[in-house]
């Protein structure tokens, strides 16, 4: 026997962020980055255009999206609050790209990299 899923059911499924927040898992693939590493070569590597359409989307519900995340303990946090916070973090890493340099790469920095030997967590 097979078990039809209704698409809201598929959908909860598939999504990778607190429901409140679903207006923004077209932007998951592309920014839900575990590193700081990973985030710094998606800011280097990702048109302007294509992240300035994600820091407007992002940026109107940023503090909610800080004030849902905060409500867990960071030892924790559910999956799809850590995937929001990974969208926070990668909203701080664009955010002079947008705002100060309006560009992906900052200005005079030569071949700038990011190298961490430690992270932290989530």
């Amino acid at each position: 026997m097979t078990v039809t899923e209704s698409p809201r059911e598929r959908q909860e499924q598939e999504s990778r962020l607190p429901s409140a927040f679903a207006e923004f898992e077209l932007f998951t693939e592309k920014w839900c980055l575990a590193t700081e590493a990973e985030r710094w070569e998606a800011r280097l590597t990702t048109p302007m255009p294509e992240i300035r359409k994600f820091y407007d989307a992002f940026s109107p519900r940023f503090e909610e999206a800080i004030d849902y995340c905060d409500k867990f303990p960071l030892d924790d946090v559910p999956d799809d609050a850590l995937n929001l916070l990974h969208l926070i973090y990668s909203m701080i890493m664009i955010s002079m790209a947008v705002e100060i340099f309006g560009t992906q790469k900052p200005a005079d920095s030569a071949d700038a990299v990011m190298h961490r030997v430690s992270a932290p967590v989530p």
